[in-house]
Formats: C-alpha cells, sequence, structure tokens
C-alpha cells in the first residue's frame, strides 16, 4: 500500500486507493489526504448533511461542501464558523 505525507495530519499514511471525485480537487486530495483523515472527514460531512438539511444533489449544497472541503480538509482558506443555530435550514 502506498504511503504519503498527510497534509492534515502531518504523518506519513496510508493513501486513498482512488481519487474521490473525478477532477483536480479528487485528484489533490488523493496526494495529499491520507486514509484516515479522508474518514473522519466524511464523517463530518455527514454531520453538515444533517445539521443543515442539505441535499447533495442541489447545486447550492456541493458549492457549500465543496468550499469546506477546501477550508477545512485541505486548509487552502481560513475556515469559516459554522452557525449550528440553524438546525436543519440553511438560507443560501
Amino acid at each position: 500500500m502506498d504511503t504519503i505525507e498527510c497534509r492534515r495530519c502531518q504523518g506519513p499514511r496510508p493513501a486513498l486507493a482512488k481519487a474521490p471525485f473525478r477532477n483536480e480537487r479528487g485528484e489533490r486530495i488523493q496526494r495529499e489526504i491520507c486514509q484516515t483523515c479522508w474518514s473522519e472527514w466524511l464523517e463530518h460531512q455527514t454531520l453538515l448533511i444533517n445539521h443543515y438539511g442539505l441535499d447533495p444533489r442541489e447545486p447550492d449544497a456541493r458549492k457549500f461542501l465543496y468550499s469546506q472541503i477546501d477550508q477545512v480538509l485541505l486548509g487552502d482558506e481560513e475556515p469559516q464558523q459554522v452557525d449550528t443555530s440553524k438546525k436543519g435550514s440553511v438560507e443560501w
């Protein structure tokens, strides 16, 4: 199994077997994020989807989730505070 120097946890860890998306973001995640951190992200993503009542099939929901990947997982931007008072509803 291949290992990578994970951007998030800073350790040599098992790499993802394949890119999670068929685009540049997916390839970057495969290169820079280990299996453990990706699994943790999937749990966090599920919390976001449930908390905000998101439908990942909707373009605005996907845009929000992709921005969270860029901020939280890849660390490209300063993470925004997630407003937990909006439980179950989000206004775009």
